[in-house]
């Protein structure tokens, strides 16, 4: 399969690397200059779970490009530009694998292809240009999103990522909304919490800490029942606690965000939520309070506009 991995970071990095061990894969990376320039130079070295180097092809240049798939794997408030600019290529499909909800609808405004949702449990740092430390293994899944009925596409996604010995479940439009409102519950409890606590997750696991999470989760469950996507609160509750034990002593990618810096993606988590919660009429004060301080922190540091 012929696979262009839209958002050379961490993630991007690390399935792009993964998915060109696959002699019958052609992978194409797009991505931002000194990286790009490093894999060009000296290949993609993955290091960690295991230790290859891969070279895939490399390109600063989004426009314009064809493959059988496009993996968009950029931060969510460049998913705008990411869809401009796959819209001058040909596709057969197209896939996101990024946090939060909404950048699908984004894709699907400016591509003429399907669309796919997907979510990862991988786990990846992108170390210095031209190396990706793979840091945990763990899931995938991915479904049909616009329109709903894309199975055959989904499946054939399915069989390009266990061709690479990757652990995918390929799941119906029904099955990936529930997975991704059920990580949606669980970024939106645990990334601006720690961000705001400076902490790493496993503080949230106990009180005081959980007292404030189990509300964010009821929440999100509450907003997407209302979305017509049935998630109960305890599943969202019990998604929230299975990430904070599973990833105790990790840093939220918000956490790392701000100390670095750097804008969130505070808007396709708790902002979404928000978002969603007023088209209903629900009430979601938790979520709507750690969108407004995050963004606030963003605003005074002039990485958003006030």
């Amino acid at each position: 399969m012929d696979i262009v991995v839209f958002g050379a970071g961490s993630i991007g990095s690390l399935f792009g690397a993964l998915l060109a061990r696959v002699p019958e894969h052609s992978v194409t990376l797009v991505g931002r200059d000194r990286h790009i320039a490093a894999v060009r130079d000296s290949g993609l070295r993955v290091t960690g779970v295991d230790d290859f180097v891969v070279r895939p092809s490399a390109t600063t240049d989004g426009t314009d490009l064809s493959a059988d798939l496009a993996l968009v794997t950029v931060k969510s408030f460049d998913t705008e530009t990411a869809a401009r600019e796959l819209g001058t290529g040909a596709f057969r499909a197209v896939c996101s694998l990024q946090n939060g909800l909404g950048n699908e609808e984004t894709l699907a405004r400016h591509l003429n292809c399907p669309v796919l949702a997907g979510t990862t449990s991988y786990g990846a740092v992108r170390e210095a240009p031209g190396a990706v430390a793979w840091n945990g293994s763990g899931d995938i899944v991915v479904g049909p999103w616009d329109p709903r009925d894309a199975d055959g596409a989904a499946d054939e996604v399915g069989e390009a990522f266990a061709a690479a010995d990757l652990s995918i479940t390929v799941a119906d439009a029904d099955g990936i909304r529930r997975r991704l409102w059920h990580k949606l519950a669980a970024n939106a409890a645990v990334n601006p919490t720690t961000a705001l606590a400076r902490v790493e997750n496993g503080a949230f696991g106990n009180q005081p800490g959980s007292d404030l999470v189990e509300p964010i989760a009821r929440e999100v469950a509450a907003t997407a029942r209302a979305s017509g996507v049935d998630v109960d609160d305890e599943e969202a509750a019990a998604a929230v606690a299975e990430v904070i034990e599973a990833t105790a002593g990790n840093e939220s990618s918000m956490y790392r965000d701000v100390e670095r810096g750097r804008r969130t993606e505070i808007d396709v988590i708790n902002g979404y939520v928000v978002e969603q919660a007023r088209k209903h009429g629900i009430d979601v004060p938790v979520n709507e309070t750690l969108w407004t301080l995050i963004r606030t922190w963003e605003a005074g540091r002039e990485l958003r506009d006030p």
